[in-house]
């Protein structure tokens, strides 16, 4: 359930993704490019929602956001169902975003109250499983609603599944938030959360690793159906290349979950790190050797695996690690940890993505720098129960 709720992130992202061409020939004709406005534009809605969701959730409880949540977010898909011109669109975006983030960050507070450490990041673990195998499924959905009933139809399938996870928390979960341990809603807590957060060296360096983790992702994720339509040619099979892509690197939370009580959180974050480095540089070799058109798609296809692997082996990791401290405001913590996060992968994320020249070169440059950043700060946290 927790799964399916985060999941929504997910799906709302992914689905998108092959009605790209489409929205940009209908909103945007005259610069294709900035149709990619519409992932980056949910990823700051929801960047910006996870600092008042994470408050609200310490004050209301956990399950009361996420079904507000809920039902601001479908409302926002009629919005874009109706939007005519791709300012509106964008705008609706920000709003499915901003509503997304309440399951983001309240169901990451509802698995913090019960579990801590790396019982937590074995949690975690299987989220990100169900999070990275959305992927497999929602572009292919995505393109068989384009091809059934039109683009705009996929907003509808977005509120159907909000609503059956809204349904499943409502009658399933109890609120793990008890009423004693609920805190007033004030912008001067929030602001003691921000102060405390930051304050703590392992909270803070983590924070800043998953922005260029999520920073890599997002910038794939922007570009990736440019790059098989448009590079590559494969504009009607993107749906089973993301797919498929999707699926192998499913396996990274499943690894993940049954390496990090042996190895430790900040061990695996640095070594998948590490090789992306390698892998990132490999790509952008690959790239000006100007091999043959499909023997570079295959490449391509392998690092998207590998940036996705990634993801699954570094952000549930870095998430325990962040949260780990931050017990006692763990909603208000998550927040700011997920606004941050999010927020600064974006801004990383959107310029990587507009200057897009046609190849893969730019995506495989910006996670080479990415990765190497991250690596040496990772390399700076101390963690009393993580010795290496």
């Amino acid at each position: 359930m927790i799964a399916m709720l985060a999941a929504t992130t997910a799906f709302s992202i992914d689905a998108m993704l092959p009605a790209m061409p489409e929205i940009a020939a209908e909103l945007t004709p005259d610069s294709i490019n900035r149709a990619q406005l519409i992932v980056t534009s949910f990823m700051l809605g929801m960047g910006l929602g996870t600092f008042f969701t994470g408050p609200l959730a310490d004050r209301f409880g956990r399950k009361t956001v996420i079904l507000w949540g809920a039902v601001i977010y479908v409302m926002a898909t009629v919005a874009a169902f109706f939007a005519s011109t791709l300012e509106t669109m964008l705008a609706a975006r920000v709003a499915m975003g901003l509503a997304a983030a309440a399951p983001r960050v309240a169901a990451l507070a509802l698995v913090r109250d019960i579990y801590s450490g790396r019982d937590m990041a074995r949690i975690m673990s299987f989220v990100m499983l169900v999070f990275t195998l959305v992927p497999a499924l929602a572009p292919t959905l995505g393109a068989f609603i384009i091809d059934l009933t039109g683009w705009r139809s996929i907003f509808i399938a977005f509120a159907i599944f909000a609503t059956i996870s809204a349904f499943w928390l409502g009658l399933r979960q109890p609120e793990t938030l008890p009423q004693d341990k609920r805190r007033p809603l004030s912008i001067r807590n929030l602001a003691h959360a921000v102060v405390e957060v930051f304050s703590h060296p392992t909270v803070r360096l983590s924070i800043f690793v998953q922005t260029l983790s999520f920073g890599i992702l997002f910038s794939v994720l922007s570009s990736t159906q440019q790059v098989f339509d448009q590079t590559y040619g494969q504009g009607d099979t993107f749906h089973l290349w993301f797919g498929g892509i999707a699926i192998l690197a499913s396996s990274a939370s499943v690894l993940n979950a049954r390496l990090v009580g042996r190895l430790g959180m900040r061990r695996i974050v640095k070594g998948m790190f590490m090789a992306q480095m390698f892998l990132s540089l490999t790509m952008v070799l690959i790239v000006s050797l100007h091999l043959p058109n499909q023997i570079e798609l295959m490449f391509y296809a392998l690092w998207t695996v590998a940036v996705f692997f990634q993801a699954g082996l570094t952000i549930g990791n870095l998430n325990a690690l962040a949260m780990e401290p931050m017990g006692h405001i763990a909603g208000s913590a998550a927040s700011v940890i997920a606004a941050t996060s999010t927020i600064g992968a974006v801004i990383i994320a959107v310029p990587i993505g507009l200057i897009f020249d046609g190849t893969p070169l730019p995506l495989a440059l910006g996670a080479f720098v990415c990765a190497a950043l991250a690596f040496w700060l990772t390399s700076l946290i101390r963690r009393g129960s993580d010795e290496t």
